[in-house]
Formats: structure tokens, sequence, C-alpha cells
């Protein structure tokens, strides 16, 4: 019969290390903390000692005995950090914050408040330094006891609600209207608009901005041809059907990645996309090499995450100024799909 598996081994301790550094365990303590006072030959045994035993100091107790408490980590709250959107500013954050020694948890709320509560909560507890936001709820006030008492927060994407906070944000109205005009300015006026929950403040500033632009050039807007609440390329992809289904607009202006994802679909599958022109905001991976190319929107993902998390720097060393509010601009890359003519 073979032996049991042994058990989980107990961390290392410092007082390990100081045993068998031979070192009182303030050395350890003096030399982990890289005080300069400490003679370089101390240093060295010390530092042997904690490789042969592969000690790791616990870095949460350090911070909660050190003077300003600081924990050298910061929560970045996501929609979904599987979205290509998403995951390209959590990895400007992570970049900007590696140079820094900050070490950066990240997690999705999915566009629901309660799990952006329990999540921020959860971060908070674990005493990060700091949030960058990516709000799903409509009331952010439940930090701001939090906030008096010195966490420090950056919203992206989107302005938190009843809080007042710095904000780094695309330029959603001109971006789409950027988008309306160029399907404009190639001969189509019944332009569809497809877009996210309504509720959510980006997706009612691009619908501002197709509006705005429709209006700029004397055309009525037709309700029929204006859907909310879509979800997901599945979503989206249904609800192409049912709009070209009906007197079909001649273009469509997707006001997120993931539709228009689904609308590429649809318009494949119904043998429509050298026909129906396409605009979509935010670009995806790989539209470029589609058939016919994706016209998008680009979104600076990279921008965003960068200014936010040097925002957030700022206010972790000692900025308290009044809230200030970053806009990102955007950029029309056309590439086939938006240059389609009406039949």
């Amino acid at each position: 019969m073979p032996p049991p598996a042994p058990g989980p081994r107990a961390r290392p301790t410092m007082r390990e290390v100081a045993a068998l550094a031979g070192v009182s365990l303030k050395t350890v303590s003096r030399v982990i903390n890289a005080e300069p006072s400490v003679a370089p030959e101390l240093v060295a045994r010390v530092n042997r000692a904690a490789t042969a035993l592969d000690y790791r100091p616990n870095l949460t107790a350090r911070s909660l005995r050190s003077s300003d408490g600081r924990t050298l980590t910061i929560g970045v709250v996501l929609e979904d950090v599987a979205n290509p959107f998403s995951s390209a500013l959590h990895r400007a954050v992570e970049d900007l914050a590696r140079a820094r020694g900050i070490a950066v948890f990240a997690g999705s709320v999915d566009e629901d408040p309660e799990r952006e509560r329990a999540l921020t909560s959860a971060l908070i507890s674990r005493r990060v330094d700091g949030l960058i936001m990516m709000p799903a709820g409509d009331d952010q006030s439940y930090m701001a006891n939090d906030q008096r008492a010195g966490l420090n927060l950056v919203f992206v994407d989107r302005p938190p609600r009843l809080l007042r906070a710095d904000t780094v944000l695309s330029d959603n109205v001109r971006g789409a209207h950027d988008a309306v005009t160029h399907l404009l300015a190639h001969g189509h006026t019944r332009i569809a608009f497809v877009g996210d929950l309504e509720d959510i403040p980006t997706a009612t500033e691009r619908f501002a901005g197709y509006r705005q632009a429709l209006t700029e050039a004397g055309i009525a807007l037709e309700h029929e041809l204006v859907v909310f609440g879509i979800r997901g390329p599945d979503a989206a992809e249904a609800v192409m059907g049912d709009l070209l289904a009906g007197p079909a607009p001649t273009a469509v202006f997707t006001a997120q990645n993931l539709i228009t994802i689904g609308a590429v679909r649809s318009l494949r599958n119904l043998g429509l996309r050298h026909r129906i022109a396409l605009v979509g905001f935010d670009d995806f991976a790989l539209s470029d090499l589609l058939e016919p190319p994706v016209t998008i929107v680009a979104q600076d993902p990279w921008a965003i995450g960068a200014a936010a998390c040097q925002r957030l720097f700022e206010r972790m060393d000692g900025d308290g100024g009044p809230p200030q509010s970053v806009v990102i601009p955007t950029r029309l890359v056309a590439r086939g799909s938006g240059e389609i003519r009406p039949g």
C-alpha cells in the first residue's frame, strides 16, 4: 500500500529565516523592509536563507504595520474581462502598475449592479490602494464613505452616478456622429441603429451622436430602425434578421463590438454583406480580415487604461484636487463595409 500523500507544508516564517541565517528576527525584518542601515554581509546572509527556504514576505501584513497602510495593490472592475475592449484596457493598467511595483486584481461585473457591489466590497476589504471601475449600477454612492476614508477611485468608459470622482471616457457622441455622417456621405438615408442596454451611458451617448448626424442632414428619425437592449452576438444576429425582413435599411450602425459581430454574421448568412453598409463602434479581432473588412469607429482602450492608471497614481501620491474628466478621441477607420452604397 503506497504511503499517504504528504499534507500541505506550512509556509516558512521570518523566524525560520533568522535561524538559518544566524541573525536576529529584527535583522530579517530590516532586510525585508530594505532599510539602508543593514550591513551588506547581513543582507546577503538573510537573502540566501530566504531563497533556500523559499520564503515570501506577507505583503498584506506588512502594509497593516506600515505608516501609510499601502498594500501596493489596485483593483480593476470591468464589464467583462473577456471583451476585447476590457482586456486591452486591463493590459494597459497592468503594464503601468507593474512598472511601479503594484499588483492588479481584476474582475467582471456583467452589467449586474449586485455583482458590482460584491466585487468592489471584496477588493476594498482586501485594502487595495485604489480602484479603476467601469460601473454597472445606477448608484455608486455606496462607496462614498470609503472614498472619504482615502480610497482612490477612477471611473472608465462611463461616469459614476451619485458620486463625484475622476473619469476617463471615449468621445462617444463624436464617434457615433462620425460613423453616421460617413454613411450619409455614401448616399444612405435609412440607417438603422442597434445598441446595448438603453440605461448604459455609452449606449445613450452613441444614440445621441447617431440622432445628431441625422438631424444635421435633415433626415427624420425612424423609430422602427432603432433597437436597444441587445446583449451579445447571438441577440444581435437575431434582431438584424428582424430588421432586414421588413422595409430594410440600406445601412446599419452597430454601437458595440459584440453587436457588430452578430450583425456581420447575419449579413453573411442572408447574403447581404455586399449590399447593406455597416459601421461598428469599437474594433474587434480579425475585423479587418473579413469580406468585406469592417469599417469601425476605433476607441483607444490602451490610452483609456493608461490615462486612468496615471490619474489613480496621482491620487495615490496625494493629489487632492477636484475630480477631473478626461475624454479620449475616437477615430473612424474605413475598411470597406461602411463604403457600400445603396443599391
